[in-house]
């Protein structure tokens, strides 16, 4: 790039992790990136002045703004246009899969934007690590190139980066930007991490990769090959920007002091930063947490190593550290269940309710080991009001009343788990073996029984668990991408197919060309005017008749049709019926997609009608349409009463006549 050799930069590799990295310090050796590094920005600080979360979100917002780029509004949290995953967990997300692959134009381009986003992936380290949040803002700037308009690319991205960090006050020779390839939503492209005293501040990748079977390129074990169009896809992390301007012990004090003193003062724990010696085990427990991969290492041995650095006994740290971590965690959570809530997730088992309920729980048994006997509420309305967002204060009498409920039902689930656990103890106790890993987490996804309560009643009887420290990362981690079946993995796709049910949604006819057939029949043709399967709607039936062949006026049945990537499969009855090559005219089944269109509106009707006679907070959790019928499933916090299912069929009937 132009700008590292207009600049002085030079290329190297870590003497530590082999990685290539730039830098404008001749005299360095390493990347900066920890364990390379350690953090060396706590007590001394990146920037030149402090910044609170509002004053660097603007800060960064203006810039981009000041040099071309829209800023557009965040998005929710929960990702209700994505099939693959439940929360938001970076901002572009926002974009993929339909920006990202070109069907739909961007909603501004060069764009900023600052996007709250959720990832439950470290829920156990956070408070524990001085680093980890359950949500952050991602500050971003994107830019959505095509090969016939080019807006910018790698070297004014990462010009424009350096240029907001010196701005900030940075030391010129601090920043190294090091290789390392990204990929994550179905792309990739090659990235450089920008690091800055041990911190990972952002992100710069060039998404110019799609997923697709049997791709040329490999990254991370996946299979990839050239987009038609070329992405900046940019992540910076505002609260690790403000913890960079603070170097405070930890983030969860730079970016919410004051939540944290209220609730350390309704907990009755001192937290006093200014005494010397209290601030230094702190800030030495961040420096070596991020030192580490909390996943392979104990907490005994972290803490352990810690005391050991500083001078003083285990026993002392973790008095000294442990309730201040469940205040940490207990602050950040009710602002991830304001974030989730407020954005319309109802606690459930199943989807983004079930991570809800998951922060839910692990909030309430957190605040029940500091002694808090408020209620849960009053902390997530703490949050809605430090975060200003004026339609979730609106709609607080609703969230209030879930979370109310939300404590009620865990309440309940701790007295009837109790003599499960003990059951389930008693057999494993026999055998001779702690109750196994795989045994806790069905006690906490089947039966709600936290991992911490099944401890203590298998203790009690004298037997023991297996419950490791990342345990409710385990969990999290295995709700947080939806499953989905991707017929097309099957085999390497040719081409594309052209979606003509878009351009000619009333059409009954067309014409197209076979590009390949699977074994298990499924055809793939150039163009349809079949719908796939979608947002709970069957598939279109048709026909296809061979033309112009050996074997014209064969008509095969088309029986399902699936889309996926750029192709649409048709499922046909006889997989011997077409090859490679042949030309066919398709045929629509209209009875069966006008029955299926007039269900597919009525649901959206009953939809709009639910959400008006019960809240704001309803939304489509479900839906299936058929021919004869249809179903609508929505998120709702209780039983909906006979006089509320009445109310909703009026105002659907209202509307329809």
């Amino acid at each position: 790039m132009d700008f590292f050799v207009d600049e002085g930069f030079q290329r190297k590799k870590c003497s530590k992790c082999g990685k290539f990295f730039w830098t404008r310090d001749g005299e360095r050796k390493t990347c900066g990136d920890p364990p390379c590094d350690p953090y060396t920005f706590i007590g001394s600080p990146i920037f030149k002045r402090e910044h609170s979360l509002d004053e660097m979100r603007e800060h960064y917002l203006s810039f981009f703004q000041a040099r071309g780029h829209a800023r557009i509004k965040r998005y929710p949290v929960v990702a209700r246009w994505r099939d693959d995953i439940y929360l938001t967990i970076a901002s572009i997300a926002d974009f993929q899969p339909f920006v990202t692959s070109g069907q739909v134009p961007p909603p501004a381009n060069p764009l900023t934007i600052s996007q709250p986003c959720i990832r439950l992936d470290d829920l156990d380290s956070v408070g524990r690590s001085g680093r980890h949040l359950t949500t952050f803002e991602m500050m971003a700037h994107h830019v959505f190139n095509t090969r016939e308009k080019e807006y910018y690319w790698k070297d004014r991205t990462v010009r424009l980066c350096d240029e907001l960090l010196v701005g900030l006050g940075m030391d010129r020779l601090a920043v190294t930007y090091k290789e390392n390839p990204w990929a994550g939503g179905g792309n990739a492209g090659p990235s450089v991490e920008v690091m800055v005293g041990g911190l990972e501040l952002a992100t710069l990748v060039f998404m110019d990769l799609k997923a697709v079977p049997g791709g040329p390129i490999q990254i991370k074990g996946e299979s990839y090959e050239k987009m038609s169009n070329y992405i900046v896809d940019t992540g910076y992390g505002l609260e690790r920007f403000v913890w960079a301007s603070r170097g405070s012990p930890t983030i969860y004090d730079a970016i919410f002091p004051d939540t944290v003193r209220k609730v350390a003062d309704l907990a009755g724990v001192e937290h006093n930063l200014m005494d010397p010696e209290y601030a230094e085990i702190f800030a030495q427990n961040a420096k070596l947490a991020g030192m580490v991969d909390l996943d392979e290492y104990s907490m005994h041995d972290l803490r352990a190593k810690i005391a050991g650095s500083i001078g003083i006994s285990p026993e002392k740290l973790e008095k000294t550290i442990e309730p201040m971590e469940r205040i940490y965690a207990v602050v950040d959570h009710t602002r991830c269940l304001a974030f989730m809530l407020g954005d319309g997730i109802i606690p459930s088992n199943v989807k983004s309710g079930y991570l809800a309920r998951l922060v839910i729980r692990r909030t309430l048994r957190l605040m029940k080991e500091l002694g808090l006997s408020l209620p849960l509420a009053e902390l997530v309305q703490m949050q809605i009001r430090r975060l200003d967002y004026p339609d979730w204060e609106e709609r607080f009498v609703t969230i209030k009343e879930i979370l109310d409920q939300e404590e009620q039902k865990y309440a309940g689930t701790l007295e009837k788990g109790k003599r499960l656990v003990r059951k389930t103890a008693e057999h494993f106790k026999k055998l001779g073996q702690p109750v196994p890993l795989a045994e806790m987490i069905s006690l906490y996804d089947t039966h709600g029984i936290p991992p911490e309560i099944a401890r203590e009643s298998a203790q009690a009887i004298g037997a023991s668990v297996e419950l490791p420290d990342n345990f409710y990362s385990l969990v999290a981690k295995k709700r947080i991408k939806a499953e989905a079946e991707d017929v097309a993995a099957r085999v390497i796709i040719p081409g594309k197919t052209d979606l003509l049910y878009y351009e000619h949604p009333f059409d009954e006819v067309f014409s197209a060309s076979v590009l390949d057939v699977t074994g298990d029949g499924w055809a793939i043709l150039d163009k349809t005017l079949l719908y796939p399967e979608g947002g709970g709607q069957p598939a279109d039936h048709g026909t296809l008749e061979k033309v112009g062949q050996v074997g014209a006026g064969q008509v095969l049945q088309v029986v399902d049709v699936q889309k996926s990537g750029d192709v649409v499969l048709h499922k046909l009855d006889r997989p011997e019926g077409l090859a490679k090559g042949d030309h066919v005219a398709g045929r629509v089944d209209m009875r069966r997609r006008l029955a299926h269109a007039r269900h597919h509106t009525a649901t959206h009707l009953v939809h709009d009608s639910a959400k008006r006679v019960l809240g704001r907070h309803v939304w489509q959790a479900g839906a299936q349409k058929s021919e004869d019928r249809a179903r609508l499933d929505i998120s709702h916090y209780k039983r909906i009463t006979d006089s509320e299912l009445k109310a909703i069929e009026l105002e659907a009937n209202r509307r329809v006549m």
